[in-house]
């Protein structure tokens, strides 16, 4: 996915892997939460909230970037008011 914003992974003692954007568990790509040694499952979170697998990918096929009127290349084009 297309995103200027810079998501970090962090990894805990245990060994369990999170994603933070902004200080909030992000993770486009797949789980946010990833838990070792234990039997919890992965996690999905977008901007802090939590989803299940399902909504998680139904959100994702949603992300469509900036609509046309409000890139440059939508003003540059002659974008009506």
């Amino acid at each position: 996915m297309e995103s200027n914003l810079e998501t970090k992974r962090l990894k805990s003692s245990d060994g369990t892997i999170a994603y933070y954007c902004l200080g909030k568990m992000h993770n486009w790509e797949g789980p946010a939460l990833i838990p070792q040694g234990n039997k919890r499952k992965a996690e999905y979170y977008l901007f802090g909230i939590k989803h299940t697998k399902i909504q998680w990918e139904e959100k994702k096929k949603d992300v469509h970037g900036q609509p046309w009127y409000k890139t440059s290349a939508g003003k540059a084009s002659g974008a009506r008011m």
